[in-house]
């Protein structure tokens, strides 16, 4: 009789846990929150890269020694400056030359009144070329994407970032995978700038050059922010 109580007891009772319900629930539940991070972190990373490219374009544009007598000369030094605060910038998380490049180019105008890329520098391990043009080529209509190109102008320059860098997913690539974030930005010359070359501040010592052959990664900076 007592067994049958019992049994009549359990039978009526509605109290209990959910067992079954979470444990067919609880890996789409995972699966949503862990999809939701990795799509938060690229939102983050994608505009992290926009904001370097537009800093870049604008501390680029301003280089270059003071002087009330002359143009001012920019110096290979300034331009490993600005790829140096570009990495700081970053932070040692995105890893911007050990997954991406990095494009300086330097928009004029020629003797014959052309759009042309003067110069470029750049650095990153990435290989991957510019999408507008290199060094020395003639533009017809100026650069950057099909209906948002610049121009500049004459006796002027306009400083042209690309950044191409490969996303590093926080969690695993079976969310996104590794796509390529890509941003451009531009800023005019800031002042009345020496266009004829960039300088070496010491001959006999020669700062080391950004060049565009070349496929190098992070830089190394010291505690006190001076280049290893």
């Amino acid at each position: 009789m007592t067994r049958l109580r019992n049994l009549s007891r359990l039978l009526r009772d509605r109290s209990g846990v959910a067992m079954t319900e979470f444990a067919l629930g609880a890996p789409f539940l995972l699966m949503a929150g862990l999809w939701g991070t990795e799509t938060a972190n690229f939102a983050l990373v994608n505009m992290k890269v926009g904001q370097i490219a537009v800093h870049l374009a604008d501390n680029a544009s301003r280089i270059g020694d003071t002087s009330t007598l002359q143009n001012r000369k920019i110096y290979e030094s300034d331009i490993l400056d600005v790829f140096v605060g570009a990495q700081i910038q970053g932070g040692q998380g995105l890893q911007l030359y050990n997954n991406g490049r990095v494009i300086v180019s330097s928009l004029e105008v020629n003797e014959d009144g052309e759009q042309y890329i003067h110069w470029q520098r750049c650095r990153g391990i990435k290989n991957v070329a510019s999408s507008f043009g290199d060094a020395g080529d003639v533009l017809a209509d100026g650069m950057g994407p099909a209906g948002n190109k610049v121009l500049a102008q004459e006796d002027d320059g306009v400083i042209f970032v690309e950044v191409n860098y490969t996303y590093r997913p926080l969690i695993s690539d079976a969310f996104l995978g590794s796509p390529d974030i890509i941003s451009v930005a531009s800023f005019t010359v800031r002042d009345d700038r020496d266009l004829s070359q960039i300088y070496q501040r010491d001959a006999g010592d020669p700062d080391p050059v950004q060049n565009c052959s070349a496929f190098t990664g992070q830089i190394n900076i010291g505690a006190d922010g001076s280049v290893l």
